[in-house]
């Protein structure tokens, strides 16, 4: 009986096996696949744009703006946990306290804003420096201390809610907005 039952399984298992070796005859090897799939997301994703924020001069209004910032200012961006202004964000806050001496009745505040990571305490106290450490440079290039304000948003204004490094950076900032004209 175990022989017949063991002779039954060899002619199943040699009937199936041609089945199992042909699989399908239509499907593309590995690396056409994947070309083909990465030229699908290309088009998908639609044409490549520039992330760099074009200089002042080539808007015709002069009022650009990003993120919360009130144009033509720019917002200053930070690196994790740190409340220094980032030696390539000098410029930016060096072209705010040109355009705020220029505009001497302009009154703005300056918003000290965090990622998502850290408590809200922490955040909070850290877009607090953030905003106080622009401040301070700002009062240094001769921009009146009457024009200026500060607020801390902490991690409660962000700008991108993604949870990547893209998105952390773009919430680490200092948003410039004007408040009075």
């Amino acid at each position: 009986m175990r022989v017949k039952k063991m002779s039954c399984l060899y002619a199943v298992l040699a009937l199936l096996a041609p089945l199992a070796l042909t699989g399908c005859g239509d499907k593309k090897p590995d690396a056409e696949a994947a070309a083909e799939q990465t030229s699908k997301d290309k088009e998908a994703a639609g044409p490549s744009e520039s992330l760099d924020t074009p200089p002042r001069d080539q808007n015709p209004n002069g009022n650009i703006s990003e993120g919360r910032t009130s144009g033509p200012m720019l917002p200053v961006y930070f690196d994790f946990d740190s409340s220094q202004i980032r030696e390539d964000q000098i410029s930016r806050v060096e072209g705010n306290g040109d355009y705020l001496k220029g505009n001497q009745k302009v009154k703005a505040q300056i918003e000290g804003n965090c990622d998502s990571r850290g408590t809200n305490e922490y955040n909070l106290a850290l877009g607090e420096k953030r905003a106080q450490t622009a401040k301070k440079y700002l009062l240094k290039l001769g921009v009146a201390e009457e024009q200026l304000a500060t607020v801390s948003w902490g991690e409660e204004k962000p700008l991108v809610s993604g949870q990547d490094e893209m998105s952390w950076a773009q919430n680490r900032r200092d948003d410039f907005v004007i408040l009075a004209e």
